[in-house]
C-alpha cells in the first residue's frame, strides 16, 4: 500500500515517476509476483522488488521509461542474465505514471465553464483564474484549482514550463491583451486565446508596438479552436478541446469527418446530408 500511496501522491503533484511490477516469478527469486517499486524522476524510491543486480537493472529501465514515456516488459533468468545465485526467473513490467499536465485557464465565463469539464476529462490539472468570486465557484468548476485575484498578477506569477498549457478567455479585451503580453515571452507547451480574427490582428499590432518580438506571435493559437462553425459556449468549448487533442496527438491533417474517407464497397463518402437535404 505504501507504493500505491506514493504513486497517488506523485500523480496528484504532477511528479514524473515509473512503477515497476513483478508480473511473473518462477523458482528461487528475491520477491514473488506482485512486488512493486516506484521510482521518481528526482531519484526517490519507494518499495523494492528484491534489491541487488535485479533491482539495479530495473531502475535503469525506469529511467528509460521516464525518458521515452513508453512502458517496457522485461524478463530475465537471474543466473544466466544477471549473475545472481537465486536461480529463478522473473518478468517485470515498468510503466510511466500518467502525469496530469498543468493547464491554466484565465477567465471563468460561459465558455470557460463549458470547457473546464472537458479539460479535466482530458487529464489536465486545471487552474482557473478570475477576479469575479461569484463566478469562480466549485459548483461551476468542479475538480479544479480556483485562484481568485488579479489575472495579470497571476500571469506574472505563473511559471514557464515546456509542459504548461495556457488559455486566455477573460471577459475583457484589454485584460486579454495584458495577459498575453505577460505570457508570450515565457516558456510554454501551448497557448491559446479566444477572440475574432480582427481582435487578434489588433493585439499583434499593439504587442509589437509594446516591444514584443513578432517571432513570438507564431507560438500563439488564436483565434483558438478548430473551425466547426461553433456558436454556443459548449460548441466553442468542444472546438477548443478538439484542437487540444490534435495538438497532443501531433496531428498534422486538416480536420474532417472520418466518414468522408471513401470505402470501396460503399461507392463514395458517407457524410450525413445537411438538414433539409434529401439523402
Amino acid at each position: 500500500m505504501q507504493v500505491f500511496a506514493a504513486a497517488a501522491e506523485a500523480i496528484r503533484l504532477g511528479q514524473p515517476a515509473a512503477l515497476a511490477t513483478v508480473i511473473a516469478a518462477g523458482g528461487s527469486t528475491p520477491r514473488s509476483a506482485g512486488a512493486r517499486l516506484l521510482f521518481r524522476a528526482d531519484g526517490g524510491l519507494v518499495g523494492t522488488i528484491g534489491g541487488g543486480a535485479l533491482e539495479h537493472r530495473v531502475l535503469a529501465l525506469c529511467r528509460e521509461v521516464l525518458a521515452t514515456g513508453r512502458p517496457v516488459r522485461w524478463a530475465a533468468h537471474l543466473v544466466h542474465d544477471l549473475g545472481m545465485c537465486c536461480g529463478g526467473q522473473v518478468e517485470v513490467y515498468v510503466e510511466p505514471l500518467e502525469v496530469r499536465e498543468p493547464f491554466v485557464l484565465f477567465g471563468a465565463g460561459h465558455v470557460a465553464a463549458a470547457l473546464a469539464p472537458l479539460l479535466t476529462g482530458l487529464g489536465f490539472a486545471l487552474t482557473v483564474v478570475d477576479d469575479r468570486d461569484e463566478l469562480l465557484t466549485a459548483e461551476r468548476f468542479p475538480n479544479c484549482t480556483l485562484l481568485c485575484g488579479d489575472p495579470i498578477a497571476a500571469a506574472k506569477a505563473t511559471p514557464g514550463s515546456r509542459d504548461a498549457w495556457w488559455l486566455i478567455a477573460t471577459h475583457d479585451h484589454a485584460l486579454d491583451q495584458a495577459i498575453g503580453e505577460v505570457l508570450l515571452p515565457k516558456t510554454f507547451g501551448w497557448m491559446g486565446m479566444i477572440g475574432s480574427r480582427a481582435k487578434v490582428a489588433r493585439f499583434l499590432i499593439r504587442w509589437e508596438a509594446a516591444g514584443l518580438d513578432p517571432s513570438l506571435f507564431t507560438r500563439l493559437s488564436a483565434p483558438v479552436g478548430l473551425d466547426l462553425s461553433a456558436e454556443t459556449p459548449l460548441e466553442i468549448a468542444i472546438a477548443i478541446a478538439a484542437e487540444l487533442v490534435a495538438v497532443r496527438r501531433e496531428c498534422d491533417r486538416p480536420p474532417r469527418a472520418l466518414s468522408a474517407e471513401p470505402l470501396g464497397r460503399r461507392g463514395g463518402p458517407a457524410l450525413a446530408p445537411r438538414r433539409g437535404e434529401r439523402p
